[in-house]
Protein backbone atom coordinates (compact mmCIF):
# COMPACT_ATOMS: atom_id res chain seq x y z
CA UNK A 1 0.00 0.00 0.00
CA UNK A 2 2.69 2.29 0.73
CA UNK A 3 4.54 1.85 -2.30
CA UNK A 4 0.91 2.67 -4.40
CA UNK A 5 1.17 5.71 -2.04
CA UNK A 6 4.57 7.02 -3.31
CA UNK A 7 3.72 6.05 -7.08
CA UNK A 8 1.25 8.06 -6.62
CA UNK A 9 2.55 11.07 -4.92
CA UNK A 10 5.58 10.72 -7.33
CA UNK A 11 3.11 11.25 -10.38
CA UNK A 12 0.98 14.15 -8.92
CA UNK A 13 4.56 15.84 -8.13
CA UNK A 14 5.77 15.27 -11.54
CA UNK A 15 2.66 16.10 -13.68
CA UNK A 16 2.42 19.65 -11.11
CA UNK A 17 5.32 20.71 -13.45
CA UNK A 18 3.74 20.30 -16.37
CA UNK A 19 3.81 22.57 -19.34
CA UNK A 20 1.93 24.96 -20.69
CA UNK A 21 -0.75 23.53 -21.99
CA UNK A 22 -3.06 22.15 -20.05
CA UNK A 23 -4.64 18.47 -19.94
CA UNK A 24 -7.26 17.41 -21.46
CA UNK A 25 -10.15 15.30 -21.92
CA UNK A 26 -12.27 15.13 -25.47
CA UNK A 27 -14.40 12.96 -27.26
CA UNK A 28 -13.86 11.82 -30.71
CA UNK A 29 -16.68 11.44 -33.35
CA UNK A 30 -15.34 10.25 -36.51
CA UNK A 31 -14.71 6.73 -34.81
CA UNK A 32 -15.84 7.36 -31.23
CA UNK A 33 -13.32 7.68 -28.64
CA UNK A 34 -12.53 9.19 -25.31
CA UNK A 35 -8.99 10.49 -25.21
CA UNK A 36 -6.91 11.59 -22.08
CA UNK A 37 -3.92 13.64 -22.84
CA UNK A 38 -1.97 15.43 -19.59
CA UNK A 39 1.25 17.32 -19.71
CA UNK A 40 4.56 15.44 -17.84
CA UNK A 41 7.19 18.53 -18.73
CA UNK A 42 7.39 21.00 -20.66
CA UNK A 43 6.81 20.05 -24.04
CA UNK A 44 5.85 16.26 -23.59
CA UNK A 45 2.23 14.34 -22.75
CA UNK A 46 1.23 11.47 -22.09
CA UNK A 47 -2.63 10.66 -24.22
CA UNK A 48 -4.53 7.74 -23.81
CA UNK A 49 -7.35 6.69 -25.89
CA UNK A 50 -10.16 4.19 -25.32
CA UNK A 51 -12.28 3.57 -28.28
CA UNK A 52 -12.89 1.91 -31.26
CA UNK A 53 -10.48 1.81 -33.88
CA UNK A 54 -10.84 1.24 -38.08
CA UNK A 55 -8.82 -1.64 -40.18
CA UNK A 56 -8.86 -2.03 -43.74
CA UNK A 57 -7.47 -4.92 -45.99
CA UNK A 58 -7.23 -5.40 -49.57
CA UNK A 59 -4.83 -8.02 -50.40
CA UNK A 60 -5.22 -8.31 -54.11
CA UNK A 61 -7.39 -7.17 -56.92
CA UNK A 62 -8.80 -10.90 -57.34
CA UNK A 63 -10.04 -10.61 -53.66
CA UNK A 64 -12.67 -8.54 -52.21
CA UNK A 65 -11.03 -5.28 -49.52
CA UNK A 66 -12.37 -6.13 -45.67
CA UNK A 67 -12.36 -3.97 -43.50
CA UNK A 68 -13.57 -3.96 -39.47
CA UNK A 69 -14.13 -1.58 -36.26
CA UNK A 70 -12.75 -2.96 -32.98
CA UNK A 71 -12.43 -1.76 -29.55
CA UNK A 72 -9.03 -0.90 -28.42
CA UNK A 73 -6.63 1.08 -26.54
CA UNK A 74 -4.01 3.41 -27.38
CA UNK A 75 -1.54 5.27 -25.56
CA UNK A 76 1.20 7.93 -27.21
CA UNK A 77 4.26 9.62 -25.19
CA UNK A 78 4.27 12.94 -27.25
CA UNK A 79 7.17 15.68 -27.88
CA UNK A 80 5.57 18.64 -29.35
CA UNK A 81 8.84 20.64 -31.12
CA UNK A 82 7.17 23.61 -32.68
CA UNK A 83 5.72 25.48 -29.71
CA UNK A 84 8.11 28.06 -29.91
CA UNK A 85 7.93 28.90 -33.54
CA UNK A 86 4.08 28.53 -33.67
CA UNK A 87 4.39 30.96 -30.57
CA UNK A 88 6.61 33.76 -32.81
CA UNK A 89 4.09 33.47 -35.78
CA UNK A 90 1.23 34.57 -33.27
CA UNK A 91 -0.47 31.26 -33.60
CA UNK A 92 -2.15 29.04 -30.98
CA UNK A 93 0.03 26.54 -28.77
CA UNK A 94 -2.46 26.22 -25.88
CA UNK A 95 -4.55 23.16 -25.51
CA UNK A 96 -1.46 21.14 -26.98
CA UNK A 97 -1.96 22.49 -30.26
CA UNK A 98 0.98 21.47 -32.12
CA UNK A 99 3.24 19.40 -34.18
CA UNK A 100 4.38 16.41 -32.68
CA UNK A 101 6.38 13.09 -32.78
CA UNK A 102 5.29 10.32 -30.38
CA UNK A 103 6.06 6.63 -29.59
CA UNK A 104 2.74 4.67 -29.84
CA UNK A 105 1.19 1.51 -28.76
CA UNK A 106 -2.11 0.18 -29.63
CA UNK A 107 -4.29 -3.05 -28.62
CA UNK A 108 -7.22 -4.21 -30.14
CA UNK A 109 -9.80 -6.83 -30.03
CA UNK A 110 -9.25 -9.90 -32.42
CA UNK A 111 -13.08 -9.74 -33.65
CA UNK A 112 -14.99 -6.82 -35.77
CA UNK A 113 -17.77 -4.89 -33.86
CA UNK A 114 -18.99 -4.19 -37.24
CA UNK A 115 -17.45 -5.44 -40.67
CA UNK A 116 -16.15 -8.50 -42.38
CA UNK A 117 -12.25 -8.47 -41.62
CA UNK A 118 -11.83 -11.85 -39.20
CA UNK A 119 -8.60 -11.92 -37.99
CA UNK A 120 -7.14 -15.43 -37.22
CA UNK A 121 -6.41 -14.01 -33.70
CA UNK A 122 -7.82 -12.94 -30.01
CA UNK A 123 -5.66 -9.71 -30.21
CA UNK A 124 -3.94 -7.63 -32.31
CA UNK A 125 -1.09 -4.31 -31.69
CA UNK A 126 1.20 -1.80 -32.84
CA UNK A 127 4.26 -0.30 -31.50
CA UNK A 128 6.26 2.44 -33.30
CA UNK A 129 6.67 5.87 -33.91
CA UNK A 130 4.21 8.70 -35.13
CA UNK A 131 4.91 12.18 -36.56
CA UNK A 132 1.33 13.94 -35.67
CA UNK A 133 0.00 16.91 -35.31
CA UNK A 134 -3.24 18.75 -33.54
CA UNK A 135 -4.91 21.59 -33.94
CA UNK A 136 -8.00 23.01 -30.92
CA UNK A 137 -10.30 25.33 -32.38
CA UNK A 138 -11.57 28.11 -30.16
CA UNK A 139 -14.85 26.28 -30.06
CA UNK A 140 -13.31 23.45 -29.09
CA UNK A 141 -13.29 21.35 -32.12
CA UNK A 142 -9.99 19.00 -32.24
CA UNK A 143 -8.34 17.78 -35.18
CA UNK A 144 -5.62 15.44 -34.80
CA UNK A 145 -3.69 13.52 -37.31
CA UNK A 146 -0.60 10.89 -36.94
CA UNK A 147 1.60 9.05 -39.40
CA UNK A 148 4.35 5.73 -38.44
CA UNK A 149 5.47 2.43 -39.33
CA UNK A 150 6.34 0.37 -36.73
CA UNK A 151 5.94 -3.38 -36.09
CA UNK A 152 2.36 -5.08 -35.64
CA UNK A 153 1.58 -8.26 -33.99
CA UNK A 154 -0.79 -10.31 -32.71
CA UNK A 155 -1.35 -13.74 -30.43
CA UNK A 156 -0.95 -15.95 -33.78
CA UNK A 157 1.50 -14.26 -35.59
CA UNK A 158 5.21 -13.43 -36.08
CA UNK A 159 5.80 -9.34 -35.57
CA UNK A 160 5.27 -7.39 -39.23
CA UNK A 161 5.68 -4.37 -40.65
CA UNK A 162 2.63 -2.13 -40.14
CA UNK A 163 1.80 1.11 -41.09
CA UNK A 164 -0.24 3.29 -38.76
CA UNK A 165 -2.82 5.91 -39.95
CA UNK A 166 -4.53 8.01 -37.02
CA UNK A 167 -6.94 10.47 -37.72
CA UNK A 168 -9.51 12.07 -35.02
CA UNK A 169 -12.25 14.51 -35.03
CA UNK A 170 -14.23 15.81 -31.81
CA UNK A 171 -14.34 18.54 -29.65
CA UNK A 172 -12.36 19.01 -26.29
CA UNK A 173 -14.68 18.99 -23.17
CA UNK A 174 -14.01 21.87 -20.46
CA UNK A 175 -12.54 25.47 -21.52
CA UNK A 176 -9.61 26.59 -21.20
CA UNK A 177 -7.47 27.58 -18.71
Amino acid sequence: MKKILLCASFFIGFTSFAQETTSQLSLNFLIPSVEYETAISKNSTIDLNVGFGFAYHDSSFLDEAEYGIYPGFEAQYRHYYNLKKRLEKGKKISENSGNYIALSASASSGDPIIGDMRLNNDYSGFVGPVWGFQRVYKSNFKLNLNLGLGMGFSDRQDPYLAANIGLQLGFKLGKEK
